[in-house]
């Protein structure tokens, strides 16, 4: 199983990496979430924000696998605890990549290597088309959608 995306964006490698990391932009992205991790090889990674533990809920957490300010984000994606009693052996991988592509950049986005019947598949494939087109959205004008939720 694996989902693929790509995105032209009407801004700058670095343009669409701020919305990524920066928290003010990053938490409109991902309807209120936040990344946290020191981005190096090898280190955890969590997307943090409301949820049934309170602001500082752990939606997904996993490891660096690659990193490359501006061109490539890769790590392993496991469901919070608060979500899955059985978090721990649910998992898949996220590979984003940067591009130029003339004055646009291309974001080309991977989503694989599911463990077996893993039940976020259908639930992941909805939001990455909502997160995507945030972060699109809020790198070329500045703002986020509505998406009513």
């Amino acid at each position: 199983m694996q989902l693929e995306y790509t995105f032209y964006i009407g801004a700058s490698p670095e343009e669409v990496w701020d919305v990524l990391f920066n928290p003010e932009k990053s938490s409109r992205a991902f309807m209120g979430g936040v990344i946290q991790s020191n981005l190096q090889a090898g280190d955890p990674i969590r997307f943090v924000g409301p949820g049934p533990d309170g602001e500082n809920t752990v939606h997904i957490y996993g490891e660096i696998l690659a990193y490359e300010k501006y061109r490539v984000l890769s790590y392993t994606d496991h469901p919070g605890p608060s979500h899955f009693a059985e978090h721990e052996t649910m998992q898949s991988r996220v590979t984003i990549r940067l591009e130029p592509v003339g004055s646009c950049t291309k974001l080309h986005l991977i989503n694989d290597q599911w463990t077996d019947s893993n039940p976020l598949f259908l639930k992941t494939e909805k939001f990455w088309w909502m997160i995507l087109s945030n972060i699109k959205s809020i790198a070329e004008t500045g703002s986020s959608l509505d998406f009513g939720i």
